[in-house]
């Protein structure tokens, strides 16, 4: 692909997936343009084996627009990078089509070795603001990774992952649009787990206002029992020393 392509289709990516726009001629001035539009330039160099010239393109654009991206990573089509500061993407990650990534997202690795050892993203996946993808993995399809979440383990196509370490949170298998550009409303495995405590808390207190209510019966019917067996205790005895002075009575005379 050309760079007049590469150009229209930035401008396209841009336009429709960025809500702020007003004029077609602001892309020129967002970092994600620049960005991805160097790394077409210095992924061909580095294809063709030009390695310093490549990384000092990569370079030069890190300091112009706070956004790393290695010239040997592999991306697809309309990648769109919204704000862009403190985007890093490394060597061997391998971007599909349609992928969106916001501020401070890292698509790194976890240590020294060769070869493969970036994430691999699939078609349509969303990486939310300061979230950290770190290893050798993939991220299905259609997939959204929740701000701040660090994943470190494959994520199946059509999940949410959310949290530290990322949790995948099940949409029932519906794929997320690609055009759903939605942060706000993810999951929250960590409010899903407090409500879960909390009715759990308020069936244990129902359980033991229960006991409390069965044993206060218990203790009463126990009282009630020894108060009827006092009062018939006490009735017999006064029948008895009634009849007792009835027959003293009746000896007497």
């Amino acid at each position: 692909m050309g760079i007049i392509k590469y150009i229209k289709e930035e401008f396209q990516v841009i336009t429709e997936r960025d809500p702020a726009i007003k004029t077609p001629a602001e892309v020129l001035l967002y970092p994600s343009f620049r960005a991805i539009l160097s790394y077409r330039l210095a992924h061909k160099w580095y294809l063709k084996g030009h390695y310093f010239w490549a990384r000092w393109l990569s370079q030069r654009t890190v300091r112009k627009t706070g956004i790393e991206i290695h010239p040997g990573a592999t991306i697809g089509k309309g990648l769109f990078i919204d704000h862009g500061s403190g985007v890093i993407i490394g060597e061997t990650t391998i971007i599909g089509d349609n992928v969106t990534l916001y501020q401070g997202v890292t698509l790194g690795g976890t240590g020294k070795e060769k070869g493969k050892r970036h994430p691999t993203l699939k078609d349509n996946v969303m990486v939310s603001a300061g979230a950290k993808i770190l290893g050798s993995f993939t991220i299905g399809e259609n997939s959204k990774i929740g701000a701040g979440s660090v994943v470190l383990k494959e994520v199946p196509p059509n999940c949410t992952v959310v949290g530290v370490p990322g949790r995948i949170v099940k949409r029932n298998d519906v794929k997320v649009p690609r055009s759903d550009m939605n942060q706000v409303d993810l999951p929250d495995p960590v409010m899903e787990c407090l409500t879960k405590l909390q009715q759990e808390n308020d069936m244990l207190r129902a359980q033991v206002l229960e006991l409390e209510k069965t044993k206060k019966n218990k203790k009463e019917k126990k009282e009630n029992k020894e108060h009827r067996e006092e009062k018939e205790s006490r009735e017999n005895k006064e029948h008895k020393e009634n009849k007792e002075k009835k027959e003293k009575v009746h000896e007497n005379l």
